[in-house]
């Protein structure tokens, strides 16, 4: 899917023209806000979480890639807003 600047780009969302991209978990390196491919959930990452030289503060092991997809630049956009911009890419949601 082809992600366009008008679908996230207003005040709430802060976008940096990645929103819609899809990244293996143990590849997130930008704070925002992204929906987990795999239950639904809301995962939100600070900019602190993502600082240069800082461990990962959360690890999943599986037996194969872990996908989510970014929604927002913002970490702490309202969960409303959230759904909406998740549904606008038609992602499941369970938040």
């Amino acid at each position: 899917m082809e992600t366009t600047a008008t679908q996230c780009n207003n005040t709430e969302t802060m976008t940096t023209g990645r929103c819609g991209g899809v990244y293996p978990f143990d590849q997130i390196n930008e704070a925002g806000t992204y929906v987990c491919q795999w239950n639904g959930h809301l995962l939100r990452v600070p900019p602190d979480g993502v600082a240069l030289g800082r461990s990962p503060t959360i690890n999943f092991v599986g037996p194969g890639p872990l996908y989510v997809t970014k929604i927002c630049d913002n970490p702490w956009i309202s969960l409303s807003k959230a759904r909406t911009l998740a549904a606008n890419y038609d992602l499941h949601v369970n938040f």
